[in-house]
């Protein structure tokens, strides 16, 4: 039995993101032991470190609390196909940030070449974001 501290440290989180997760219905509260009253402990286990380690992995692969609520939902059934039609949503947003990234990328790689190239004046790199304007071709 872990306590809250120990919870956060195996999932590599704070405790206040441990009490953030709980609000959110996503990790259980479990109730106080020993002590009587609110001055005993809370003691987690194995499934709530295997939640944790659950939310903290779908939020690694981009899905918001509220689509990790659904999965953890889905965890208890054999709806697989609104499993996959989530992931299908997630991969759609992944993509469409790729594209972003892949531009302004470019756009730097292309201010970074231009600023290699002059020597005086502006740089066209920090001209360009005072101007406020897009640096993509």
């Amino acid at each position: 039995m872990l306590t809250i501290a120990a919870l956060a440290r195996s999932g590599e989180v704070g405790v206040e993101t441990i009490r953030y997760y709980q609000r959110r219905g996503l990790l259980e509260t479990p109730a106080r032991t020993g002590g009587g009253g609110s001055g005993g402990i809370r003691r987690y286990g194995a499934e709530d470190v295997r939640r944790l380690r659950f939310i903290r992995a779908a939020q690694g692969a981009g899905f918001t609390l509220e689509q990790i609520a659904e999965l953890l939902a889905l965890d208890s059934t054999e709806d697989r196909e609104r499993a996959r039609e989530l992931a299908e949503e997630r991969l759609v947003d992944l993509d469409e940030k790729i594209a972003q990234l892949e531009t302004a990328r470019a756009a730097l790689r292309r201010l970074a070449g231009a600023c290699a190239a002059t020597q005086t004046g502006a740089c066209p790199i920090i001209a360009s974001f005072e101007r406020g304007l897009d640096p993509s071709p």
